[in-house]
Formats: structure tokens, sequence, C-alpha cells
């Protein structure tokens, strides 16, 4: 099988480089510098040329509160953009795999949110990942749209990788304990995407959203605080006091939902893949950026 992963260079890129690296899969992996996907024209012309049975976008505007100022920017990326990616798809008869987001939600329900519970995004980002997802069903390609959330790895920027920066250098930490999500890792998404690639041909009735996260909510709070737990184990330095404060005391720019627990259990009754153990991959990471 033929699969193009774009964003090769993000954390969910590198993860499925890893991942795919033990198949047999033919892939090709395109950058920003080989594949510019805010030039549709471009972009276009080179995936009919690759001609792939499978296109993988992790590309994504995900600075959540940059997105609330750079509004087009956001909406060009993660909806115009894959509206494009989608038709293209559709022209070539190949699969899409495209990543959402928990934030496609408002974050007031009280139990883990269904595919087909209602969406209301509350911010800039979360509204253009939501029209990204309404102009790929629209395209009439076949997908899958895997919505994850607070994804963290080895690569790039993310929750994770910052508390250890922060915590080296601050004895005190207030993080947020009022909004309530799964933390995922990322080479766990990238697993199950390589797993779920050799039902593709099978379950072309399957076409749709699915949900994908962490086994277990928790807070950021909690979060980071199994985070230093694990860091101090491997003998990272790690603030004395960690203080757990709400969302009214740390504003940002964007609206983040106070609970965006997702339910998994499509995604795992489909393609038999399992939830992230991300209190496990939290380990794995500190122990690969110890190494």
């Amino acid at each position: 099988m033929k699969i193009l992963v774009l964003g090769s260079k993000g954390q969910l890129g590198q993860c499925l480089k890893d991942q795919l690296a033990i198949t047999d899969h033919d892939v090709v992996y395109t950058s920003r510098g080989k594949i510019d996907i805010a030039d549709f024209e471009a972009t276009k012309n080179r995936i009919l040329e690759i001609a792939p049975d499978v296109v993988v976008n992790a590309i994504a505007f995900t600075a959540v509160d940059k997105a609330e100022e750079e509004h087009q920017a956001a909406d060009r990326i993660n909806h115009l953009a894959a509206a494009n990616i989608a038709s293209i798809c559709n022209r070539l008869d190949c699969w899409l795999i495209h990543i959402s987001t928990d934030y496609v939600f408002d974050g007031i329900s009280e139990v883990p949110y269904k595919e087909h519970n209602r969406t209301n995004p509350q911010g800039v980002y979360g509204d253009s990942k939501f029209k990204g997802e309404v102009a790929i069903d629209a395209s009439g390609c076949k997908y899958l749209i895997i919505r994850t959330a607070w994804v963290y790895s080895e690569y790039g920027n993310n929750f994770l990788k910052t508390m250890l920066r922060l915590g080296a250098d601050r004895d005190e930490l207030s993080i947020v304990g009022d909004q309530i999500g799964c933390p995922t890792y990322a080479q766990d998404i990238a697993k199950s995407i390589v797993s779920i690639l050799s039902c593709l041909d099978l379950k072309g009735s399957l076409s749709g959203i699915y949900h994908y996260c962490g086994d277990e909510p928790c807070s950021w709070y909690d979060f980071a605080r199994a985070i230093f737990l694990e860091a101090e184990v491997q003998g990272f330095k790690t603030p004395s006091y960690v203080m757990s404060i709400t969302t009214a005391d740390y504003p940002t720019p964007a609206i983040r939902p106070a609970y965006s627990v997702l339910d998994c259990s499509k995604i795992e009754s489909c393609f038999d893949v399992s939830r992230s153990n991300w209190r496990d991959g939290i380990k794995i990471v500190i122990d690969r950026l110890q190494g």
C-alpha cells in the first residue's frame, strides 16, 4: 500500500515514521518544504503525481491562542486545505486519514463525548477544525477523521516537555486543575493508524469520524503531577510544590473545554485498537528524552 504522510516533521508525523518503518508499506513523507498544503494548486499537482492509496494528513494549525488573532491562517490550514486534500483524494479514489480534535466540543458535557454528539466549538481553532471535518464529509472521499486530545510525545513541543523544562527552572508551579481531558501518546495514535491501514480495503463502509485518546480522564494538574513523579524517578529536577488553580486564575485568549473526554468505544470495536495508556507513555517519553 502506498501511503503519503503530510506533516512528517510534526509530533504525529515523526511517530508515524517510527511506526511505519517496521511495515512493508511504500511510504512518502513530506513536510511543508515539499508540500505546503496552504498552496492548493501545488498540493493538488504533487498528490496527483504521487498517487497514493492513503493520505494521512497530520498537519494542523494547532496554536490555540494564536488562532484567535490569526483566524484566516487557522482557517486556511484546518478548513480550506483539508477540503482541498479531500477533493484530491476523491479524485484519486484514495483514503484520507485526517486528525481532528476534542476542541470541536464545548466542554459542558458530564459524560464522554461520542462521535455523533453535538459539536459546538468555543474558539477559532476548534471552529476551523470542525469546518474541516464538514468539508471532508462533503467531498465524497473515503475518509477516517480521528479526533484526539492532549497529544504529547518525545518530539516537538507539548505539555509534557514544557513541564520538564519549567520543572527544571522553577521550584513552584501552578497548573490548571478544573479542565478534564485524556492525554494521548502520539506513538499510540500512530500505532493505531498503522493497524487500521490493513482494514481499509476490507471495511470501506466504515468511512466516518472516530475518537481516539488516553484511557483515563485527568486534569492538567493531574497530568503534570504524573509527569513529575516519573521525572523524579528518572533523575530529572522537579518542582518542590505544584499547586492546582482554576481556569479563571489563568485566563487565555482562547476558551478551553472544561470537559473534553472522548468515548473511544467505536474505534475500539470497529478496528480492534486499544486506547492510549498515557501513564506508560509518560515513562517511555521521559526515558527516551533521558537517553
